[in-house]
């Protein structure tokens, strides 16, 4: 899979793909990003991520490069690292993927991208033998709940805390793999 930002210039592709070993440095520099933009939308804060070592990141991304448990999935220009997207096996619930830390650089967004990572996880579940997607957003976050919607998911009606803001609220939002 590819995607292509538009806008002037020369066009550009990134190649969504399964990260890999030696992506641990790419992977710490994207999650940064990640964490400095949109700081609710993740389980950790930006001192704690700055503060792991690379043999923490690099142990990560092994761990989810392979299997069926966990799996996270970049988007490659073939540069720095352009978005992102895990999707991790639900406990209680063997036919249910969860879909997480999802992002895409501002640069990237609007380009189709998001669609590719949430279909490279859709991908991965279904070979799991999980046909079915869930993700989390935070209440109010409108854009991010749009966007979703256009990639098929529907609003469950459950509302859950929020893991570390408890002044928020998270609704589950689920779609087929």
């Amino acid at each position: 899979m590819t995607s292509t930002p538009d806008g002037p210039g020369p066009t550009r592709r990134a190649q969504i793909r399964r990260v890999r070993p030696p992506d641990a440095a790419r992977m710490r520099a994207l999650r940064l990003e990640m964490l400095a933009d949109a700081p609710l939308a993740f389980l950790e804060t930006l001192a704690d991520a700055a503060a792991r070592s690379h043999a923490d990141y690099a142990a990560r991304i092994a761990s989810v490069s392979v299997g069926a448990g966990t799996a996270q999935f970049v988007a490659d220009p073939g540069g720095r690292l352009v978005g992102h997207a895990g999707g991790t096996v639900a406990p209680g619930e063997p036919g249910l993927t969860v879909v997480y830390a999802v992002y895409v650089t501002p640069p990237w967004r609007g380009t189709g991208l998001l669609g590719d990572l949430v279909d490279a996880v859709a991908a991965w579940s279904r070979a799991c033998g999980r046909p079915e997607l869930m993700l989390e957003v935070v209440v109010g976050n409108d854009r991010a709940y749009r966007a979703y919607r256009r990639l098929g998911f529907v609003d469950t009606g459950v509302r859950v805390p929020h893991p570390t803001v408890p002044a928020l609220t998270e609704l589950q939002m689920r779609r087929p793999a």
